[in-house]
Protein backbone atom coordinates (compact mmCIF):
# COMPACT_ATOMS: atom_id res chain seq x y z
CA UNK A 1 0.00 0.00 0.00
CA UNK A 2 1.25 3.48 -0.86
CA UNK A 3 2.53 5.60 2.04
CA UNK A 4 1.42 9.22 2.47
CA UNK A 5 1.50 11.55 5.46
CA UNK A 6 -2.21 11.95 6.18
CA UNK A 7 -1.86 14.36 9.12
CA UNK A 8 -0.44 17.82 9.67
CA UNK A 9 3.21 17.79 10.61
CA UNK A 10 4.30 19.57 13.79
CA UNK A 11 4.83 23.33 13.70
CA UNK A 12 8.39 24.23 12.62
CA UNK A 13 9.11 20.69 11.42
CA UNK A 14 10.69 20.71 7.97
CA UNK A 15 12.03 17.37 6.72
CA UNK A 16 14.72 14.81 7.42
CA UNK A 17 18.15 16.28 6.79
CA UNK A 18 17.13 19.94 7.27
CA UNK A 19 18.52 22.24 9.95
CA UNK A 20 15.97 22.61 12.72
CA UNK A 21 13.56 25.54 12.32
CA UNK A 22 15.64 27.67 10.02
CA UNK A 23 15.69 29.13 6.54
CA UNK A 24 18.98 28.60 4.75
CA UNK A 25 21.01 29.86 1.82
CA UNK A 26 19.15 29.63 -1.48
CA UNK A 27 20.69 30.90 -4.70
CA UNK A 28 23.28 32.76 -2.66
CA UNK A 29 20.72 34.89 -0.79
CA UNK A 30 21.05 34.82 3.00
CA UNK A 31 17.81 34.34 4.89
CA UNK A 32 17.53 34.13 8.66
CA UNK A 33 14.90 33.10 11.14
CA UNK A 34 14.89 35.41 14.14
CA UNK A 35 13.30 32.73 16.30
CA UNK A 36 16.33 30.49 15.98
CA UNK A 37 19.35 30.88 18.22
CA UNK A 38 21.75 29.67 15.54
CA UNK A 39 23.29 32.27 13.24
CA UNK A 40 22.81 31.05 9.66
CA UNK A 41 26.25 32.36 8.70
CA UNK A 42 27.80 29.99 11.22
CA UNK A 43 25.99 26.93 9.92
CA UNK A 44 27.90 24.42 7.82
CA UNK A 45 27.52 24.87 4.10
CA UNK A 46 27.00 21.11 3.87
CA UNK A 47 23.52 21.64 5.33
CA UNK A 48 22.63 24.75 3.33
CA UNK A 49 19.98 24.70 0.66
CA UNK A 50 20.64 24.95 -3.06
CA UNK A 51 18.22 25.69 -5.86
CA UNK A 52 18.92 24.27 -9.31
CA UNK A 53 16.31 25.38 -11.83
CA UNK A 54 12.95 24.29 -10.36
CA UNK A 55 14.52 21.90 -7.84
CA UNK A 56 15.30 23.03 -4.28
CA UNK A 57 17.67 20.83 -2.29
CA UNK A 58 17.52 20.91 1.51
CA UNK A 59 21.25 20.19 1.90
CA UNK A 60 24.32 19.45 -0.23
CA UNK A 61 24.46 15.72 0.62
CA UNK A 62 23.74 13.57 -2.43
CA UNK A 63 23.62 9.80 -2.97
CA UNK A 64 25.85 8.92 -5.90
CA UNK A 65 24.54 6.50 -8.56
CA UNK A 66 25.51 2.96 -7.53
CA UNK A 67 24.66 -0.09 -9.61
CA UNK A 68 22.67 -2.75 -7.77
CA UNK A 69 22.60 -5.39 -10.53
CA UNK A 70 19.29 -6.61 -9.13
CA UNK A 71 16.82 -6.05 -11.96
CA UNK A 72 15.03 -8.59 -14.09
CA UNK A 73 14.69 -7.34 -17.66
CA UNK A 74 15.53 -3.85 -16.45
CA UNK A 75 12.59 -3.54 -14.02
CA UNK A 76 12.82 -1.89 -10.60
CA UNK A 77 11.60 -4.17 -7.82
CA UNK A 78 11.30 -4.49 -4.04
CA UNK A 79 15.07 -4.48 -3.59
CA UNK A 80 15.33 -1.10 -5.29
CA UNK A 81 12.43 0.30 -3.29
CA UNK A 82 13.98 -0.81 0.00
CA UNK A 83 17.43 0.40 -1.04
CA UNK A 84 16.47 3.90 -2.18
CA UNK A 85 13.75 4.55 0.40
CA UNK A 86 16.33 4.28 3.19
CA UNK A 87 18.28 7.21 1.76
CA UNK A 88 15.11 9.30 1.61
CA UNK A 89 14.28 8.53 5.23
CA UNK A 90 17.90 9.23 6.14
CA UNK A 91 17.78 12.84 4.97
CA UNK A 92 19.68 12.93 1.67
CA UNK A 93 18.61 15.93 -0.40
CA UNK A 94 19.02 14.17 -3.75
CA UNK A 95 19.27 10.47 -4.52
CA UNK A 96 20.57 9.35 -7.89
CA UNK A 97 19.10 6.13 -9.21
CA UNK A 98 21.81 3.79 -10.48
CA UNK A 99 23.05 3.77 -14.06
CA UNK A 100 19.88 3.02 -16.00
CA UNK A 101 20.27 1.74 -19.52
CA UNK A 102 18.45 3.28 -22.45
CA UNK A 103 18.69 0.04 -24.46
CA UNK A 104 18.89 -3.65 -23.46
CA UNK A 105 22.26 -3.99 -25.21
CA UNK A 106 23.40 -0.87 -23.35
CA UNK A 107 23.36 -2.61 -19.97
CA UNK A 108 26.58 -3.23 -18.08
CA UNK A 109 25.20 -6.55 -16.83
CA UNK A 110 22.01 -8.56 -17.22
CA UNK A 111 20.97 -7.26 -13.77
CA UNK A 112 21.01 -3.58 -14.75
CA UNK A 113 18.03 -1.27 -14.41
CA UNK A 114 16.54 0.10 -17.61
CA UNK A 115 14.13 2.60 -19.11
CA UNK A 116 13.90 1.30 -22.65
CA UNK A 117 10.23 0.31 -22.38
CA UNK A 118 7.14 1.62 -20.64
CA UNK A 119 6.69 -1.35 -18.30
CA UNK A 120 9.81 -0.18 -16.45
CA UNK A 121 8.20 3.12 -15.38
CA UNK A 122 5.92 1.98 -12.55
CA UNK A 123 8.61 0.47 -10.32
CA UNK A 124 10.65 3.63 -10.64
CA UNK A 125 7.67 5.89 -9.98
CA UNK A 126 6.94 4.04 -6.75
CA UNK A 127 10.44 4.97 -5.49
CA UNK A 128 10.04 8.58 -6.60
CA UNK A 129 6.62 9.06 -5.00
CA UNK A 130 7.74 7.61 -1.67
CA UNK A 131 10.92 9.70 -1.59
CA UNK A 132 9.01 12.90 -2.28
CA UNK A 133 7.08 12.40 0.97
CA UNK A 134 10.39 13.12 2.75
CA UNK A 135 11.33 16.10 0.55
CA UNK A 136 14.06 14.05 -1.09
CA UNK A 137 14.51 14.65 -4.79
CA UNK A 138 15.24 11.78 -7.17
CA UNK A 139 17.67 11.95 -10.04
CA UNK A 140 18.38 9.25 -12.57
CA UNK A 141 21.60 8.46 -14.39
CA UNK A 142 20.85 7.48 -17.98
CA UNK A 143 23.56 5.59 -19.78
CA UNK A 144 24.80 3.03 -22.26
CA UNK A 145 27.68 0.68 -21.43
CA UNK A 146 29.08 0.30 -24.94
CA UNK A 147 32.04 -2.09 -25.04
CA UNK A 148 31.86 -2.65 -21.26
CA UNK A 149 28.45 -4.30 -21.54
CA UNK A 150 27.51 -7.98 -21.24
CA UNK A 151 29.54 -8.20 -18.05
CA UNK A 152 29.16 -10.15 -14.81
CA UNK A 153 27.56 -8.39 -11.80
CA UNK A 154 30.26 -6.94 -9.58
CA UNK A 155 29.59 -9.14 -6.55
CA UNK A 156 29.57 -12.50 -8.41
CA UNK A 157 32.42 -14.87 -9.22
CA UNK A 158 34.35 -13.90 -12.32
CA UNK A 159 33.50 -10.21 -12.16
CA UNK A 160 36.83 -9.15 -10.73
CA UNK A 161 38.58 -10.73 -13.70
CA UNK A 162 36.73 -8.37 -16.03
CA UNK A 163 35.34 -11.21 -18.12
CA UNK A 164 32.56 -10.59 -20.61
CA UNK A 165 29.69 -13.02 -21.03
CA UNK A 166 29.77 -14.21 -24.67
CA UNK A 167 26.74 -13.40 -26.79
CA UNK A 168 26.15 -17.12 -27.37
CA UNK A 169 26.43 -18.11 -23.71
CA UNK A 170 23.87 -20.83 -22.82
CA UNK A 171 22.65 -18.75 -19.87
CA UNK A 172 21.20 -16.18 -22.25
CA UNK A 173 22.84 -13.45 -20.16
CA UNK A 174 25.21 -12.22 -22.87
CA UNK A 175 24.83 -10.09 -25.99
CA UNK A 176 26.80 -8.34 -28.71
CA UNK A 177 28.43 -5.13 -27.51
CA UNK A 178 28.87 -1.94 -29.52
CA UNK A 179 31.40 0.88 -29.41
CA UNK A 180 32.78 3.73 -31.52
CA UNK A 181 35.58 1.42 -32.70
CA UNK A 182 36.27 -2.32 -32.58
CA UNK A 183 38.65 -2.07 -29.64
CA UNK A 184 38.05 -4.23 -26.57
CA UNK A 185 38.49 -2.72 -23.11
CA UNK A 186 40.84 -5.59 -22.24
CA UNK A 187 41.90 -8.94 -23.65
CA UNK A 188 39.36 -10.64 -21.39
CA UNK A 189 36.40 -8.69 -22.71
CA UNK A 190 34.47 -8.99 -25.96
CA UNK A 191 35.61 -7.16 -29.06
CA UNK A 192 32.82 -4.66 -29.78
CA UNK A 193 31.06 -4.11 -33.06
CA UNK A 194 31.87 -0.68 -34.51
CA UNK A 195 28.69 1.36 -34.54
CA UNK A 196 27.12 2.51 -37.77
CA UNK A 197 25.52 5.93 -38.12
CA UNK A 198 22.16 4.21 -37.78
CA UNK A 199 23.32 2.61 -34.51
CA UNK A 200 24.39 6.02 -33.22
CA UNK A 201 21.09 7.61 -34.19
CA UNK A 202 19.25 4.81 -32.39
CA UNK A 203 21.22 5.47 -29.19
CA UNK A 204 20.45 9.20 -29.34
CA UNK A 205 16.75 8.52 -29.83
CA UNK A 206 16.81 6.02 -26.98
CA UNK A 207 18.21 8.61 -24.56
CA UNK A 208 15.37 10.91 -25.61
CA UNK A 209 12.77 8.18 -25.05
CA UNK A 210 14.24 7.33 -21.65
CA UNK A 211 13.98 11.01 -20.71
CA UNK A 212 10.28 10.92 -21.62
CA UNK A 213 9.80 7.88 -19.39
CA UNK A 214 11.70 9.68 -16.62
CA UNK A 215 9.15 12.49 -16.80
CA UNK A 216 6.31 9.98 -16.48
CA UNK A 217 8.03 8.50 -13.42
CA UNK A 218 8.25 11.94 -11.77
CA UNK A 219 12.05 12.19 -11.85
CA UNK A 220 13.46 15.55 -10.68
CA UNK A 221 16.91 15.49 -12.26
CA UNK A 222 18.47 13.69 -15.22
CA UNK A 223 22.19 12.96 -15.35
CA UNK A 224 23.71 11.73 -18.61
CA UNK A 225 26.45 9.19 -17.90
CA UNK A 226 29.55 10.14 -19.86
CA UNK A 227 32.12 8.64 -17.50
CA UNK A 228 33.86 5.46 -16.29
CA UNK A 229 34.56 4.06 -19.71
CA UNK A 230 30.99 3.60 -20.87
CA UNK A 231 29.76 4.47 -24.36
CA UNK A 232 29.87 8.27 -24.26
CA UNK A 233 33.28 8.17 -22.55
CA UNK A 234 34.45 5.78 -25.28
CA UNK A 235 33.49 8.35 -27.91
CA UNK A 236 35.17 11.20 -26.02
CA UNK A 237 38.57 9.53 -25.75
CA UNK A 238 41.03 9.17 -28.61
CA UNK A 239 42.27 5.92 -27.05
CA UNK A 240 38.94 4.20 -27.71
CA UNK A 241 37.58 6.27 -30.60
CA UNK A 242 39.48 5.74 -33.85
CA UNK A 243 36.64 6.73 -36.16
CA UNK A 244 37.34 8.74 -39.29
CA UNK A 245 33.81 10.07 -39.77
CA UNK A 246 32.14 13.06 -38.08
CA UNK A 247 31.95 11.22 -34.74
CA UNK A 248 35.72 10.80 -34.37
CA UNK A 249 39.07 12.43 -34.90
CA UNK A 250 39.02 15.99 -33.63
CA UNK A 251 37.78 17.18 -30.23
CA UNK A 252 34.55 18.40 -31.83
CA UNK A 253 34.08 15.07 -33.55
CA UNK A 254 34.63 13.04 -30.37
CA UNK A 255 32.16 15.13 -28.33
CA UNK A 256 29.52 15.05 -31.06
CA UNK A 257 27.61 12.07 -29.66
CA UNK A 258 27.37 13.66 -26.22
CA UNK A 259 26.27 16.99 -27.69
CA UNK A 260 23.54 15.33 -29.75
CA UNK A 261 22.32 13.29 -26.78
CA UNK A 262 22.08 16.44 -24.65
CA UNK A 263 20.10 18.21 -27.36
CA UNK A 264 17.78 15.22 -27.75
CA UNK A 265 17.16 15.00 -24.01
CA UNK A 266 16.62 18.76 -23.70
CA UNK A 267 14.05 18.60 -26.51
CA UNK A 268 11.72 16.76 -24.09
CA UNK A 269 13.21 17.64 -20.70
CA UNK A 270 12.07 21.25 -20.26
CA UNK A 271 14.55 24.04 -19.58
CA UNK A 272 13.20 24.59 -16.05
CA UNK A 273 14.29 21.08 -15.07
CA UNK A 274 17.90 20.42 -13.98
CA UNK A 275 20.18 18.43 -16.25
CA UNK A 276 23.65 17.13 -15.44
CA UNK A 277 26.47 15.26 -17.14
CA UNK A 278 29.00 13.00 -15.42
CA UNK A 279 32.40 12.80 -17.08
CA UNK A 280 35.73 11.21 -16.24
CA UNK A 281 37.92 14.30 -16.48
CA UNK A 282 41.17 12.31 -16.46
CA UNK A 283 41.88 8.94 -18.07
CA UNK A 284 44.98 8.19 -15.94
CA UNK A 285 47.08 6.79 -18.78
CA UNK A 286 50.56 7.90 -19.80
CA UNK A 287 51.82 8.39 -23.34
CA UNK A 288 48.47 7.46 -24.92
CA UNK A 289 46.93 10.91 -25.38
CA UNK A 290 43.84 9.97 -23.38
CA UNK A 291 41.01 12.27 -22.37
CA UNK A 292 42.34 14.84 -19.90
CA UNK A 293 41.58 17.83 -17.69
CA UNK A 294 42.30 20.37 -20.42
CA UNK A 295 39.70 18.81 -22.72
CA UNK A 296 37.28 18.52 -19.78
CA UNK A 297 37.55 22.25 -19.05
CA UNK A 298 36.91 22.98 -22.71
CA UNK A 299 33.92 20.64 -22.68
CA UNK A 300 32.47 22.23 -19.53
CA UNK A 301 31.98 25.55 -21.32
CA UNK A 302 30.19 23.79 -24.17
CA UNK A 303 27.98 21.91 -21.71
CA UNK A 304 26.85 25.17 -20.14
CA UNK A 305 26.01 26.58 -23.57
CA UNK A 306 23.76 23.54 -24.08
CA UNK A 307 21.75 24.32 -20.90
CA UNK A 308 23.47 21.73 -18.73
CA UNK A 309 23.29 22.75 -15.06
CA UNK A 310 25.81 20.44 -13.37
CA UNK A 311 29.04 18.71 -14.29
CA UNK A 312 29.60 15.67 -12.07
CA UNK A 313 33.37 15.23 -11.84
CA UNK A 314 34.93 11.79 -11.59
CA UNK A 315 37.91 10.08 -13.24
CA UNK A 316 39.10 6.89 -14.90
CA UNK A 317 37.40 3.76 -16.15
CA UNK A 318 38.05 3.97 -19.88
CA UNK A 319 41.40 2.21 -20.10
CA UNK A 320 42.58 -1.07 -18.62
CA UNK A 321 46.10 0.42 -18.42
CA UNK A 322 45.01 3.22 -16.11
CA UNK A 323 47.19 3.91 -13.09
CA UNK A 324 45.15 5.49 -10.30
CA UNK A 325 46.47 6.25 -6.85
CA UNK A 326 43.32 6.23 -4.74
CA UNK A 327 43.36 8.19 -1.51
CA UNK A 328 40.88 10.38 0.37
CA UNK A 329 39.61 13.27 -1.76
CA UNK A 330 41.82 12.22 -4.69
CA UNK A 331 39.35 13.48 -7.29
CA UNK A 332 38.61 16.81 -5.61
CA UNK A 333 41.53 18.70 -7.24
CA UNK A 334 40.01 17.94 -10.65
CA UNK A 335 36.63 19.29 -9.55
CA UNK A 336 38.36 22.37 -8.15
CA UNK A 337 40.12 23.01 -11.47
CA UNK A 338 36.83 22.71 -13.33
CA UNK A 339 35.07 24.98 -10.83
CA UNK A 340 37.75 27.65 -10.95
CA UNK A 341 37.70 27.66 -14.76
CA UNK A 342 33.95 28.23 -14.64
CA UNK A 343 34.29 31.10 -12.15
CA UNK A 344 37.01 32.75 -14.24
CA UNK A 345 34.67 33.01 -17.19
CA UNK A 346 31.77 34.03 -14.91
CA UNK A 347 29.91 30.86 -15.73
CA UNK A 348 27.03 29.41 -13.75
CA UNK A 349 27.64 25.69 -14.30
CA UNK A 350 27.57 23.84 -10.97
CA UNK A 351 30.17 21.23 -10.02
CA UNK A 352 29.94 18.12 -7.84
CA UNK A 353 32.70 16.09 -6.21
CA UNK A 354 32.72 12.36 -5.55
CA UNK A 355 35.21 9.71 -4.46
CA UNK A 356 36.52 8.65 -1.02
CA UNK A 357 34.91 11.56 0.80
CA UNK A 358 33.89 10.05 4.12
CA UNK A 359 33.58 12.69 6.85
CA UNK A 360 31.53 15.83 7.39
CA UNK A 361 34.66 17.95 7.78
CA UNK A 362 36.07 16.69 4.49
CA UNK A 363 32.84 17.52 2.70
CA UNK A 364 32.58 20.92 4.38
CA UNK A 365 36.15 21.82 3.44
CA UNK A 366 35.41 21.08 -0.23
CA UNK A 367 32.39 23.36 -0.20
CA UNK A 368 34.07 26.12 1.78
CA UNK A 369 37.04 26.17 -0.60
CA UNK A 370 34.60 26.68 -3.48
CA UNK A 371 35.84 23.49 -5.14
CA UNK A 372 32.32 22.12 -5.61
CA UNK A 373 28.66 22.94 -5.04
CA UNK A 374 27.44 19.44 -4.16
CA UNK A 375 29.07 16.40 -2.59
CA UNK A 376 28.18 12.91 -3.80
CA UNK A 377 28.70 9.95 -1.49
CA UNK A 378 28.65 6.31 -2.56
CA UNK A 379 30.09 3.62 -0.30
CA UNK A 380 29.59 5.82 2.75
CA UNK A 381 25.83 5.68 2.14
CA UNK A 382 25.94 1.91 1.71
CA UNK A 383 27.57 1.65 5.11
CA UNK A 384 25.11 4.10 6.66
CA UNK A 385 21.93 5.10 4.80
CA UNK A 386 21.36 7.72 7.52
CA UNK A 387 24.64 9.46 6.70
CA UNK A 388 23.23 13.02 7.01
CA UNK A 389 22.37 12.27 10.63
CA UNK A 390 25.91 11.03 11.26
CA UNK A 391 27.34 14.15 9.61
CA UNK A 392 25.09 16.36 11.74
CA UNK A 393 26.40 14.55 14.84
CA UNK A 394 29.99 15.11 13.70
CA UNK A 395 29.26 18.83 13.28
CA UNK A 396 27.16 19.02 16.48
CA UNK A 397 24.29 20.40 14.44
CA UNK A 398 20.60 19.89 15.13
CA UNK A 399 18.69 18.63 12.13
CA UNK A 400 15.24 17.16 11.72
CA UNK A 401 14.95 13.40 11.40
CA UNK A 402 12.24 11.52 9.58
CA UNK A 403 9.14 12.37 11.60
CA UNK A 404 8.63 8.85 12.93
CA UNK A 405 12.26 8.83 14.14
CA UNK A 406 12.27 12.28 15.77
CA UNK A 407 12.23 10.84 19.33
CA UNK A 408 15.75 9.48 18.72
CA UNK A 409 17.20 12.87 17.82
CA UNK A 410 20.28 13.92 19.75
CA UNK A 411 20.10 17.43 21.20
CA UNK A 412 23.20 19.55 21.52
CA UNK A 413 23.56 22.47 23.91
CA UNK A 414 25.74 25.50 23.30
Amino acid sequence: MEFKYTYNKPTNYTSAGSIVNQEQIIDGANKTNSNNNNDINNNPKLFSQLKIKNMKLKNRIVVSPMCQYSSNDGHFNDWHFSHYSNFAKGGASLVFIEATSVLPEGRITYGDAGLWKDSQIDGLKRIVDFSHEFDTKIGIQLGHAGRKGSSIPLFLEGARNSNSIPSNDPSGNGWNVYAPSSIAWSDKMSIPIEMTIKDIENVIESFKNAAIRSIKAGIDFIEIHGAHGYLINQFLSSTSNKRTDSYGGSFNGRIKLLVEIIKAVRSVWSSDKPLGVRISVEEWVENENGWNLEESIKLSEILESLDVDLIDVTTGGNNSQQKITSKPLYQVPFAQEIKQSILKRSGKLLVSSVGLITTANEAESILQSNSSDLILFGRAFLRNPFLPIEFAHQLKLRIDYTLQYQPSRIRYTN
